[in-house]
Protein backbone atom coordinates (compact mmCIF):
# COMPACT_ATOMS: atom_id res chain seq x y z
CA UNK A 1 0.00 0.00 0.00
CA UNK A 2 1.36 3.55 -1.04
CA UNK A 3 2.08 5.78 1.89
CA UNK A 4 -0.32 8.06 2.27
CA UNK A 5 -0.50 11.74 4.14
CA UNK A 6 -2.84 14.63 4.37
CA UNK A 7 -1.33 17.84 2.72
CA UNK A 8 -2.97 21.02 3.24
CA UNK A 9 -1.39 24.08 1.72
CA UNK A 10 -2.36 27.40 0.41
CA UNK A 11 -0.68 29.39 -2.79
CA UNK A 12 0.27 32.60 -3.16
CA UNK A 13 1.29 35.37 -6.44
CA UNK A 14 4.73 36.05 -6.20
CA UNK A 15 7.60 37.95 -9.16
CA UNK A 16 10.99 37.21 -9.36
CA UNK A 17 11.22 39.93 -7.35
CA UNK A 18 9.25 39.27 -4.69
CA UNK A 19 10.92 39.02 -1.33
CA UNK A 20 8.99 37.10 1.75
CA UNK A 21 8.80 39.20 4.97
CA UNK A 22 9.75 38.56 8.31
CA UNK A 23 8.02 35.40 8.99
CA UNK A 24 9.58 35.20 12.86
CA UNK A 25 6.74 37.78 13.83
CA UNK A 26 3.83 35.07 12.88
CA UNK A 27 2.50 34.17 16.40
CA UNK A 28 3.82 30.68 17.66
CA UNK A 29 6.95 30.81 15.61
CA UNK A 30 10.47 30.97 17.11
CA UNK A 31 12.86 30.63 14.78
CA UNK A 32 13.04 30.30 10.57
CA UNK A 33 15.23 27.73 8.98
CA UNK A 34 16.32 28.59 5.47
CA UNK A 35 17.09 25.03 3.89
CA UNK A 36 18.81 26.44 0.20
CA UNK A 37 17.55 25.83 -3.21
CA UNK A 38 16.22 22.16 -4.44
CA UNK A 39 16.11 21.55 -8.23
CA UNK A 40 12.92 19.72 -8.92
CA UNK A 41 12.26 18.02 -12.14
CA UNK A 42 8.61 16.34 -12.25
CA UNK A 43 6.70 15.18 -15.18
CA UNK A 44 2.68 14.87 -14.95
CA UNK A 45 0.50 12.06 -16.74
CA UNK A 46 -2.75 11.98 -17.53
CA UNK A 47 -5.17 11.26 -20.34
CA UNK A 48 -4.54 12.46 -24.02
CA UNK A 49 -8.52 14.39 -22.86
CA UNK A 50 -7.32 15.30 -19.68
CA UNK A 51 -9.54 13.04 -17.62
CA UNK A 52 -7.86 13.44 -14.19
CA UNK A 53 -7.46 17.15 -14.65
CA UNK A 54 -10.95 17.90 -15.10
CA UNK A 55 -11.29 15.56 -11.52
CA UNK A 56 -8.28 17.83 -10.17
CA UNK A 57 -6.42 14.59 -9.72
CA UNK A 58 -2.53 14.95 -10.14
CA UNK A 59 -0.15 12.62 -10.90
CA UNK A 60 3.02 13.27 -11.53
CA UNK A 61 6.95 11.39 -11.35
CA UNK A 62 9.33 13.71 -9.67
CA UNK A 63 13.19 13.48 -9.04
CA UNK A 64 14.93 15.79 -7.15
CA UNK A 65 14.56 17.13 -3.54
CA UNK A 66 13.56 14.93 -0.14
CA UNK A 67 10.70 13.32 -1.97
CA UNK A 68 11.43 11.83 -5.13
CA UNK A 69 8.92 9.51 -6.29
CA UNK A 70 5.52 9.15 -7.82
CA UNK A 71 2.71 11.26 -6.05
CA UNK A 72 -0.79 11.15 -6.67
CA UNK A 73 -3.06 13.51 -5.03
CA UNK A 74 -6.68 13.27 -4.80
CA UNK A 75 -8.90 16.33 -4.02
CA UNK A 76 -10.37 16.61 0.05
CA UNK A 77 -11.31 20.14 -0.18
CA UNK A 78 -10.21 23.74 -0.91
CA UNK A 79 -6.75 23.67 -0.07
CA UNK A 80 -6.24 20.47 1.09
CA UNK A 81 -5.57 17.04 -0.59
CA UNK A 82 -4.46 13.65 0.00
CA UNK A 83 -1.18 12.49 -1.21
CA UNK A 84 0.03 9.19 -1.52
CA UNK A 85 3.66 7.77 -2.52
CA UNK A 86 5.41 5.29 -4.34
CA UNK A 87 9.33 4.66 -4.61
CA UNK A 88 10.49 6.24 -7.91
CA UNK A 89 10.38 3.70 -10.66
CA UNK A 90 10.60 3.58 -14.78
CA UNK A 91 6.55 2.42 -14.53
CA UNK A 92 3.48 3.84 -13.19
CA UNK A 93 2.98 1.69 -9.30
CA UNK A 94 0.86 -0.86 -9.70
CA UNK A 95 -1.43 0.81 -6.39
CA UNK A 96 -1.37 3.92 -8.78
CA UNK A 97 -3.09 1.98 -11.42
CA UNK A 98 -5.82 0.66 -9.87
CA UNK A 99 -6.47 4.22 -7.78
CA UNK A 100 -7.28 5.48 -11.19
CA UNK A 101 -8.97 2.50 -13.15
CA UNK A 102 -12.22 4.32 -12.71
CA UNK A 103 -11.21 7.38 -14.43
CA UNK A 104 -8.75 5.94 -16.96
CA UNK A 105 -10.26 2.91 -17.33
CA UNK A 106 -8.76 1.47 -20.61
CA UNK A 107 -6.96 4.81 -22.06
CA UNK A 108 -3.19 5.46 -21.98
CA UNK A 109 -1.65 7.15 -19.25
CA UNK A 110 0.93 9.87 -21.51
CA UNK A 111 3.15 12.69 -20.21
CA UNK A 112 1.35 16.00 -20.37
CA UNK A 113 3.06 18.69 -18.80
CA UNK A 114 6.80 18.82 -17.24
CA UNK A 115 7.35 21.34 -14.49
CA UNK A 116 11.04 22.14 -13.57
CA UNK A 117 11.03 24.26 -10.38
CA UNK A 118 13.94 25.90 -8.61
CA UNK A 119 12.47 25.75 -4.87
CA UNK A 120 13.69 28.26 -1.85
CA UNK A 121 12.78 26.45 1.39
CA UNK A 122 12.45 27.77 4.81
CA UNK A 123 10.76 26.17 7.53
CA UNK A 124 8.76 27.69 10.39
CA UNK A 125 9.37 26.10 14.18
CA UNK A 126 8.49 26.73 17.40
CA UNK A 127 9.87 26.78 20.85
CA UNK A 128 11.06 23.13 20.75
CA UNK A 129 12.67 23.50 17.12
CA UNK A 130 9.75 21.51 15.83
CA UNK A 131 8.51 22.31 12.22
CA UNK A 132 4.80 24.42 11.81
CA UNK A 133 4.98 24.90 8.54
CA UNK A 134 7.20 24.96 5.37
CA UNK A 135 7.28 28.08 3.36
CA UNK A 136 8.36 27.77 -0.47
CA UNK A 137 9.23 30.65 -3.41
CA UNK A 138 8.79 28.34 -6.39
CA UNK A 139 10.21 29.77 -9.41
CA UNK A 140 8.52 27.73 -12.36
CA UNK A 141 9.31 26.59 -15.52
CA UNK A 142 6.05 24.65 -17.68
CA UNK A 143 6.58 22.73 -20.85
CA UNK A 144 3.35 21.23 -22.24
CA UNK A 145 4.42 18.02 -23.98
CA UNK A 146 1.60 17.58 -25.88
CA UNK A 147 -0.24 19.82 -28.07
CA UNK A 148 2.72 21.80 -29.19
CA UNK A 149 4.93 21.98 -26.45
CA UNK A 150 3.76 25.77 -25.28
CA UNK A 151 5.68 26.71 -22.12
CA UNK A 152 5.16 29.66 -19.41
CA UNK A 153 7.09 30.62 -16.32
CA UNK A 154 5.66 31.79 -12.92
CA UNK A 155 7.21 32.53 -9.23
CA UNK A 156 5.16 31.79 -6.74
CA UNK A 157 4.92 31.19 -2.71
CA UNK A 158 3.67 27.79 -1.20
CA UNK A 159 2.60 27.75 2.39
CA UNK A 160 2.33 24.09 3.86
CA UNK A 161 1.33 22.99 6.97
CA UNK A 162 3.48 20.76 8.95
CA UNK A 163 2.07 17.30 9.43
CA UNK A 164 -0.68 17.33 12.05
CA UNK A 165 -0.89 20.97 12.52
CA UNK A 166 -3.34 23.30 13.13
CA UNK A 167 -4.82 24.96 9.93
CA UNK A 168 -5.73 28.27 11.13
CA UNK A 169 -1.74 28.79 11.41
CA UNK A 170 -1.57 29.18 8.30
CA UNK A 171 -4.22 31.92 8.38
CA UNK A 172 -1.22 34.11 10.67
CA UNK A 173 0.58 33.11 8.34
CA UNK A 174 -1.12 34.29 5.04
CA UNK A 175 -2.04 37.49 7.38
CA UNK A 176 1.61 37.97 7.23
CA UNK A 177 1.96 37.59 3.89
CA UNK A 178 -0.96 39.61 2.82
CA UNK A 179 0.45 43.02 5.18
CA UNK A 180 3.51 42.38 2.92
CA UNK A 181 1.36 42.65 -0.59
CA UNK A 182 1.65 39.21 -1.28
CA UNK A 183 -2.01 37.52 -2.93
CA UNK A 184 -3.46 34.19 -3.04
CA UNK A 185 -2.94 32.68 -6.17
CA UNK A 186 -5.65 32.28 -8.76
CA UNK A 187 -4.96 28.83 -9.44
CA UNK A 188 -5.82 25.84 -7.33
CA UNK A 189 -2.62 24.21 -8.21
CA UNK A 190 0.93 24.26 -10.11
CA UNK A 191 -0.97 21.76 -12.48
CA UNK A 192 -3.62 23.50 -13.37
CA UNK A 193 -1.54 26.88 -14.08
CA UNK A 194 0.50 24.78 -16.47
CA UNK A 195 -2.33 23.91 -18.64
CA UNK A 196 -4.17 26.99 -18.48
CA UNK A 197 -1.04 28.38 -19.53
CA UNK A 198 -0.08 26.37 -22.40
CA UNK A 199 -3.53 25.14 -23.47
CA UNK A 200 -3.91 25.19 -27.18
CA UNK A 201 -7.51 25.47 -27.11
CA UNK A 202 -9.78 26.47 -24.10
CA UNK A 203 -11.32 23.42 -23.21
CA UNK A 204 -15.13 23.04 -21.87
CA UNK A 205 -15.24 22.60 -18.25
CA UNK A 206 -18.17 21.26 -15.75
CA UNK A 207 -18.73 24.77 -15.06
CA UNK A 208 -19.46 25.78 -19.36
CA UNK A 209 -22.39 23.28 -18.54
CA UNK A 210 -25.83 25.06 -19.45
CA UNK A 211 -28.02 25.80 -16.66
CA UNK A 212 -31.01 22.78 -16.46
CA UNK A 213 -34.27 24.20 -18.08
CA UNK A 214 -36.56 21.45 -18.61
CA UNK A 215 -37.36 18.34 -16.82
CA UNK A 216 -34.95 16.38 -19.13
CA UNK A 217 -32.38 19.25 -18.30
CA UNK A 218 -32.82 18.23 -14.77
CA UNK A 219 -33.18 15.02 -14.70
CA UNK A 220 -29.76 14.69 -16.46
CA UNK A 221 -28.11 16.88 -14.18
CA UNK A 222 -29.12 14.12 -11.32
CA UNK A 223 -28.04 11.17 -13.23
CA UNK A 224 -24.64 13.33 -13.94
CA UNK A 225 -24.11 13.84 -10.75
CA UNK A 226 -24.44 10.65 -9.01
CA UNK A 227 -22.39 8.73 -11.91
CA UNK A 228 -19.67 11.14 -11.48
CA UNK A 229 -20.07 10.06 -7.55
CA UNK A 230 -19.50 6.02 -8.21
CA UNK A 231 -16.39 7.45 -10.83
CA UNK A 232 -14.79 9.43 -7.45
CA UNK A 233 -15.87 7.12 -5.02
CA UNK A 234 -14.28 4.45 -6.61
CA UNK A 235 -10.39 5.28 -5.36
CA UNK A 236 -11.92 6.23 -1.92
CA UNK A 237 -13.47 2.41 -1.68
CA UNK A 238 -9.80 0.64 -2.64
CA UNK A 239 -8.29 2.62 0.18
CA UNK A 240 -10.92 1.13 2.08
CA UNK A 241 -11.42 4.92 3.71
CA UNK A 242 -14.34 4.98 6.35
CA UNK A 243 -18.03 5.06 4.60
CA UNK A 244 -16.83 5.15 1.49
CA UNK A 245 -18.71 1.70 0.23
CA UNK A 246 -21.61 3.09 1.82
CA UNK A 247 -21.26 6.30 -0.25
CA UNK A 248 -21.04 4.63 -3.20
CA UNK A 249 -23.75 2.19 -3.00
CA UNK A 250 -26.02 5.25 -2.66
CA UNK A 251 -24.97 6.63 -5.27
CA UNK A 252 -25.55 3.69 -7.35
CA UNK A 253 -28.77 3.03 -5.96
CA UNK A 254 -30.24 6.84 -6.58
CA UNK A 255 -28.78 6.70 -10.34
CA UNK A 256 -31.04 3.46 -10.80
CA UNK A 257 -33.76 4.60 -8.54
CA UNK A 258 -34.18 7.76 -10.99
CA UNK A 259 -33.61 5.83 -14.45
CA UNK A 260 -36.41 3.56 -13.09
CA UNK A 261 -38.69 6.63 -11.76
CA UNK A 262 -38.31 8.50 -14.90
CA UNK A 263 -39.48 6.65 -17.88
CA UNK A 264 -41.29 9.47 -19.06
CA UNK A 265 -38.17 11.55 -19.77
CA UNK A 266 -35.42 8.54 -20.42
CA UNK A 267 -36.33 5.64 -22.65
CA UNK A 268 -36.07 2.40 -20.70
CA UNK A 269 -35.44 0.77 -23.98
CA UNK A 270 -32.04 2.15 -23.05
CA UNK A 271 -31.99 2.57 -19.66
CA UNK A 272 -33.71 -0.69 -18.09
CA UNK A 273 -30.10 -3.05 -19.04
CA UNK A 274 -27.98 0.12 -17.19
CA UNK A 275 -30.22 -0.55 -14.75
CA UNK A 276 -29.78 -4.14 -14.38
CA UNK A 277 -26.08 -3.13 -13.93
CA UNK A 278 -26.46 -1.08 -11.36
CA UNK A 279 -28.47 -3.29 -9.19
CA UNK A 280 -25.78 -5.73 -9.90
CA UNK A 281 -23.10 -3.22 -8.59
CA UNK A 282 -25.36 -2.60 -5.67
CA UNK A 283 -25.56 -5.69 -4.42
CA UNK A 284 -21.64 -6.43 -4.64
CA UNK A 285 -20.89 -3.05 -2.68
CA UNK A 286 -24.05 -4.62 -0.57
CA UNK A 287 -22.11 -7.66 0.99
CA UNK A 288 -19.86 -5.57 2.08
CA UNK A 289 -21.36 -2.45 3.30
CA UNK A 290 -23.98 -4.47 4.74
CA UNK A 291 -21.57 -6.61 6.97
CA UNK A 292 -19.68 -3.05 7.99
CA UNK A 293 -23.31 -2.03 9.42
CA UNK A 294 -23.98 -5.25 11.49
CA UNK A 295 -20.73 -5.75 12.74
CA UNK A 296 -21.00 -2.14 14.37
CA UNK A 297 -24.95 -3.06 15.27
CA UNK A 298 -23.96 -5.72 17.43
CA UNK A 299 -20.69 -4.37 18.90
CA UNK A 300 -22.95 -1.51 20.23
CA UNK A 301 -25.78 -4.02 21.03
CA UNK A 302 -23.01 -5.70 23.11
CA UNK A 303 -21.30 -2.53 24.45
CA UNK A 304 -24.88 -1.37 25.98
CA UNK A 305 -25.25 -4.92 28.29
CA UNK A 306 -24.79 -5.12 32.17
CA UNK A 307 -21.35 -6.75 32.56
CA UNK A 308 -23.69 -9.38 34.44
CA UNK A 309 -25.16 -10.57 31.05
CA UNK A 310 -22.46 -11.32 29.10
CA UNK A 311 -20.99 -14.67 29.79
CA UNK A 312 -18.09 -16.54 28.12
CA UNK A 313 -15.57 -15.31 25.29
CA UNK A 314 -18.65 -13.68 23.40
CA UNK A 315 -16.21 -10.49 22.32
CA UNK A 316 -13.84 -12.91 21.33
CA UNK A 317 -15.78 -14.79 19.29
CA UNK A 318 -17.44 -11.77 17.77
CA UNK A 319 -14.87 -10.02 16.79
CA UNK A 320 -13.09 -13.64 14.90
CA UNK A 321 -16.64 -13.94 13.01
CA UNK A 322 -16.81 -10.17 12.03
CA UNK A 323 -13.19 -10.15 11.00
CA UNK A 324 -13.49 -13.38 9.00
CA UNK A 325 -16.36 -12.59 7.45
CA UNK A 326 -15.78 -8.54 6.46
CA UNK A 327 -11.99 -9.70 4.88
CA UNK A 328 -13.53 -12.00 2.30
CA UNK A 329 -16.00 -9.15 1.80
CA UNK A 330 -13.98 -6.77 1.24
CA UNK A 331 -11.80 -8.77 -1.35
CA UNK A 332 -14.74 -9.40 -3.12
CA UNK A 333 -15.53 -5.49 -3.23
CA UNK A 334 -11.91 -4.93 -4.61
CA UNK A 335 -12.57 -7.92 -7.71
CA UNK A 336 -15.71 -6.29 -8.63
CA UNK A 337 -14.07 -3.08 -9.41
CA UNK A 338 -11.52 -4.80 -11.38
CA UNK A 339 -13.82 -6.78 -13.12
CA UNK A 340 -14.62 -5.86 -16.98
CA UNK A 341 -18.34 -5.81 -16.17
CA UNK A 342 -17.89 -2.78 -13.58
CA UNK A 343 -16.20 -1.11 -16.30
CA UNK A 344 -18.42 -1.84 -19.21
CA UNK A 345 -21.08 -0.34 -16.53
CA UNK A 346 -19.19 3.24 -16.42
CA UNK A 347 -18.67 3.04 -19.85
CA UNK A 348 -22.48 2.79 -20.77
CA UNK A 349 -23.09 5.48 -18.31
CA UNK A 350 -21.07 7.55 -20.14
CA UNK A 351 -22.18 6.88 -23.53
CA UNK A 352 -26.08 7.53 -21.88
CA UNK A 353 -25.21 11.05 -21.19
CA UNK A 354 -23.47 11.85 -24.35
CA UNK A 355 -26.45 10.60 -26.56
CA UNK A 356 -29.35 11.07 -23.79
CA UNK A 357 -32.06 8.63 -24.76
CA UNK A 358 -34.65 11.43 -24.11
CA UNK A 359 -38.43 11.28 -24.95
CA UNK A 360 -41.14 13.29 -25.74
CA UNK A 361 -41.90 14.61 -22.06
CA UNK A 362 -38.18 15.61 -21.50
CA UNK A 363 -38.41 18.66 -23.29
CA UNK A 364 -41.86 19.93 -20.75
CA UNK A 365 -41.34 22.52 -17.75
CA UNK A 366 -40.29 20.76 -15.40
CA UNK A 367 -43.00 21.97 -12.90
CA UNK A 368 -45.46 19.83 -14.93
CA UNK A 369 -43.16 16.77 -15.76
CA UNK A 370 -41.46 15.77 -12.38
CA UNK A 371 -44.21 16.49 -9.65
CA UNK A 372 -46.33 13.47 -11.75
CA UNK A 373 -43.02 11.11 -11.17
CA UNK A 374 -42.54 11.90 -7.65
CA UNK A 375 -46.40 11.16 -6.70
CA UNK A 376 -46.25 8.06 -8.97
CA UNK A 377 -43.76 6.42 -6.56
CA UNK A 378 -45.56 8.17 -3.40
CA UNK A 379 -48.88 6.07 -4.41
CA UNK A 380 -45.95 2.88 -4.66
CA UNK A 381 -45.03 3.43 -1.64
CA UNK A 382 -48.77 4.30 0.41
CA UNK A 383 -49.81 1.04 -1.02
CA UNK A 384 -46.78 -1.40 0.35
CA UNK A 385 -46.70 0.79 3.95
CA UNK A 386 -50.83 -0.23 4.12
CA UNK A 387 -50.15 -3.59 2.79
CA UNK A 388 -47.18 -4.03 5.87
CA UNK A 389 -49.12 -2.47 8.51
CA UNK A 390 -52.69 -4.93 7.60
CA UNK A 391 -50.41 -8.06 8.29
CA UNK A 392 -49.58 -9.41 11.78
CA UNK A 393 -46.24 -9.21 13.19
CA UNK A 394 -44.23 -12.10 11.61
CA UNK A 395 -42.10 -12.94 8.28
CA UNK A 396 -44.34 -11.95 6.16
CA UNK A 397 -45.02 -8.50 7.86
CA UNK A 398 -40.62 -7.76 8.01
CA UNK A 399 -40.70 -8.96 4.54
CA UNK A 400 -43.48 -6.09 3.73
CA UNK A 401 -41.82 -3.86 5.40
CA UNK A 402 -38.89 -4.12 3.68
CA UNK A 403 -40.38 -3.91 0.77
CA UNK A 404 -42.25 -0.90 1.94
CA UNK A 405 -38.29 0.70 2.79
CA UNK A 406 -37.38 -0.07 -1.07
CA UNK A 407 -40.37 2.18 -2.17
CA UNK A 408 -39.80 4.96 0.50
CA UNK A 409 -35.86 5.13 -0.94
CA UNK A 410 -37.29 5.49 -4.55
CA UNK A 411 -39.68 8.10 -3.34
CA UNK A 412 -37.26 10.08 -1.75
CA UNK A 413 -34.45 10.08 -4.65
CA UNK A 414 -37.20 10.92 -7.18
CA UNK A 415 -37.77 13.94 -4.65
CA UNK A 416 -34.49 14.68 -4.71
CA UNK A 417 -33.64 14.97 -8.10
CA UNK A 418 -36.76 17.52 -8.59
CA UNK A 419 -35.36 19.54 -5.85
CA UNK A 420 -33.63 22.04 -8.20
CA UNK A 421 -36.86 22.78 -10.20
CA UNK A 422 -39.31 22.43 -7.44
CA UNK A 423 -37.29 23.77 -4.62
CA UNK A 424 -38.61 23.73 -1.13
CA UNK A 425 -41.72 21.43 -1.45
CA UNK A 426 -39.56 18.91 -2.93
CA UNK A 427 -36.94 18.89 -0.25
CA UNK A 428 -40.10 19.06 2.50
CA UNK A 429 -41.23 16.02 0.91
CA UNK A 430 -37.88 13.99 0.14
CA UNK A 431 -37.10 14.70 4.15
CA UNK A 432 -40.53 13.20 4.98
CA UNK A 433 -39.68 10.02 2.63
CA UNK A 434 -36.24 9.51 4.40
CA UNK A 435 -37.88 9.85 8.37
CA UNK A 436 -40.26 6.88 6.42
CA UNK A 437 -36.99 4.98 5.23
CA UNK A 438 -35.04 5.60 7.95
CA UNK A 439 -37.52 4.02 10.60
CA UNK A 440 -38.05 1.01 8.06
CA UNK A 441 -34.51 0.57 7.47
CA UNK A 442 -33.52 0.31 11.42
CA UNK A 443 -36.48 -2.37 11.63
CA UNK A 444 -34.74 -4.59 8.98
CA UNK A 445 -31.75 -4.29 10.29
CA UNK A 446 -33.00 -5.69 13.44
CA UNK A 447 -34.30 -8.45 11.45
CA UNK A 448 -30.32 -8.80 9.83
CA UNK A 449 -29.12 -8.93 13.34
CA UNK A 450 -31.11 -11.79 14.63
CA UNK A 451 -30.50 -14.30 12.06
CA UNK A 452 -26.67 -13.47 12.63
CA UNK A 453 -27.48 -13.49 16.87
CA UNK A 454 -29.18 -16.95 16.20
CA UNK A 455 -26.15 -18.24 14.18
CA UNK A 456 -23.31 -16.86 16.44
CA UNK A 457 -25.04 -18.69 19.64
CA UNK A 458 -25.65 -22.10 17.36
CA UNK A 459 -21.84 -21.48 17.11
CA UNK A 460 -21.05 -21.08 20.45
CA UNK A 461 -22.99 -23.53 21.57
CA UNK A 462 -21.39 -26.06 19.22
CA UNK A 463 -18.20 -24.60 20.72
CA UNK A 464 -19.38 -25.68 24.33
CA UNK A 465 -19.65 -21.61 24.99
CA UNK A 466 -22.49 -20.14 26.98
CA UNK A 467 -24.98 -19.17 24.61
CA UNK A 468 -27.28 -16.89 27.14
CA UNK A 469 -25.49 -13.43 26.13
CA UNK A 470 -26.48 -14.42 22.24
CA UNK A 471 -30.16 -14.70 23.66
CA UNK A 472 -30.39 -11.52 25.48
CA UNK A 473 -29.24 -9.92 22.36
CA UNK A 474 -31.83 -10.97 19.92
CA UNK A 475 -34.42 -10.60 22.50
CA UNK A 476 -33.60 -6.75 22.49
CA UNK A 477 -33.45 -6.50 18.89
CA UNK A 478 -37.32 -8.30 18.95
CA UNK A 479 -37.90 -5.60 21.01
CA UNK A 480 -36.15 -2.66 19.16
CA UNK A 481 -38.02 -4.38 16.17
CA UNK A 482 -41.46 -4.09 17.91
CA UNK A 483 -40.65 -0.56 18.73
CA UNK A 484 -40.48 0.58 14.83
CA UNK A 485 -43.44 -1.31 13.85
CA UNK A 486 -45.40 0.56 16.78
CA UNK A 487 -43.70 4.01 15.28
CA UNK A 488 -44.75 3.33 12.13
CA UNK A 489 -48.27 5.06 11.34
CA UNK A 490 -47.12 8.12 13.35
CA UNK A 491 -44.21 8.70 11.04
CA UNK A 492 -46.42 7.17 7.85
CA UNK A 493 -49.12 9.88 9.03
CA UNK A 494 -46.63 13.17 8.75
CA UNK A 495 -45.12 11.62 5.55
CA UNK A 496 -48.62 11.18 3.89
CA UNK A 497 -50.38 14.44 4.61
CA UNK A 498 -52.10 15.54 1.56
CA UNK A 499 -51.03 19.25 2.20
CA UNK A 500 -47.40 18.29 1.45
CA UNK A 501 -48.84 16.60 -1.78
CA UNK A 502 -50.51 19.18 -3.19
CA UNK A 503 -47.16 21.58 -2.57
CA UNK A 504 -45.70 19.29 -5.11
CA UNK A 505 -48.42 20.11 -7.24
CA UNK A 506 -50.67 16.49 -6.71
Amino acid sequence: MADSKREIERKYEATAETRLPDLSRVAGVCAVAHLGVAELDAVYYDTEDLRLAADSLTLRRRTGGGDAGWHLKFPVASGIRDELREPLSDTLPRSFAGLLRSRVRDRALVPVVRLLSARDVHHLLDADGALLAEISVDRVRAERLTGGGATAAWTEIEAELADDGDPAFLDAVEHRLGKAGIRPSASPSKLARALAETAPERSTSPADRPRPRTAGDHVLAYVRHQAEAIVALDPAVRRDLPDSVHQMRVATRRLRSVLRTYRKILDRGVTDPVGDELKWLAAELGIDRDQEVLDARLRARLDGLPRTLVLGPVRGRLRIWSVARRNGSRRRTVAVLDGKRYLALLESLDTLLAAPPLLPAASRAPGRALPRAVLKEYRRLAARVGHALELPPGHDRDVALHEARKAAKRARYAAEAARPALGRPAKRFADRMKAVQSLLGDHQDSVVAREALRTLAVQAHAAGEPSFTWGVLHGREEAAAEARERELPEVWERASRAKLRAALGG
